[in-house]
């Protein structure tokens, strides 16, 4: 794979993410696994060059049972970034994650189908392990200044990922809350795993809008319009941590070994 060194961080997030930075450089790539989602937009925040990609589409037109996950990830491997950030709205499981409440995921259960959830399929065979998928040193970084903005954060938590478009039925939330995971979402699998096959950081922030099917903050279940209620109305929470945190991004991370994750030469 030809790398541009283009950028150095990649965020998948919406247009609102980069819509007021200067000097913005759209660039459209195709793929060996075809169209990403959209262009990548690159512009500068500190010392980085960091390109933004809406994964759903800059009109949200693509549903997430449709994105070209790997597209997408191999862009921002082609573009050269080391690390991606994957912003996203999500559903609570548990009472003491609230609507509001960002949480910066240390787990995920892939409760998906149908998705290409790999680079790896021959002749080139390897087996990376997904057992610590989430950037440790991305994940404190976040954690810590999500607390200096004084956003109430979660440090750490299991997102289960669902195929969507559909949210939960009533007996599905009640199952996953049982088992003791906070967060729901329908993009955090295969997005961090295949961000880890290709040796970059992976970061989910997960930023709760909603109870999911509603059983555990006894309210109504979740709507489209509620979620894009509540996410809009912490947007601008959002882009403050992304923007404040990549700043203190150093250069290297000298603790992280996500860049030894695989052996990727042949892909």
């Amino acid at each position: 794979m030809e790398i541009l060194n283009k950028a150095d961080i990649g965020v998948f997030g919406g247009s609102g993410f980069y819509s007021f930075l200067s000097d913005i450089e759209e660039v459209s790539l195709d793929t060996p696994y075809g169209k990403p989602s959209d262009s990548v937009f690159i512009g500068k925040i500190g010392n980085h060059r960091v390109a933004f990609m809406p994964r759903h589409g800059r009109n949200h037109s693509i549903p997430p049972h449709l994105v070209n996950f790997r597209a997408n990830v191999w862009a921002m491997k082609h573009l050269g970034c080391k690390r991606v950030i994957s912003p996203c709205a999500a559903g609570s499981l548990q009472k003491e994650v609230k609507p509001g409440d960002f949480v910066i995921c240390d787990q995920f259960v892939d409760w998906t189908d149908g998705r290409k959830t790999t680079f790896f399929e021959g002749p080139v065979v390897q087996h990376p392990s997904p057992a610590d998928t989430y950037c440790p040193e991305l994940r404190k970084l976040a954690v810590s200044t999500a607390r200096e903005l004084g956003i109430n954060v979660h440090d750490g938590g299991t997102v289960v990922v669902i195929n969507g478009p559909r949210f939960s039925t009533k007996a599905e939330s009640a199952f996953f809350t049982n088992q003791g995971w906070q967060v729901i979402n329908m993009t955090a699998f295969p997005e961090a795993y295949l961000v880890k096959e290709l040796n970059m950081c992976p970061l989910n922030i997960s930023l709760i809008t909603d109870y999911d099917a509603g059983l555990v903050g006894d309210v109504p279940p979740v709507s489209h319009e509620a979620v894009l209620e509540v996410f809009n109305n912490n947007v601008e929470n959002l882009k403050s941590l992304l923007f404040k945190m990549i700043e203190k991004i150093p250069s290297e991370l000298n603790n992280c070994e996500c860049k030894n994750s695989t052996n990727i030469q042949d892909i």
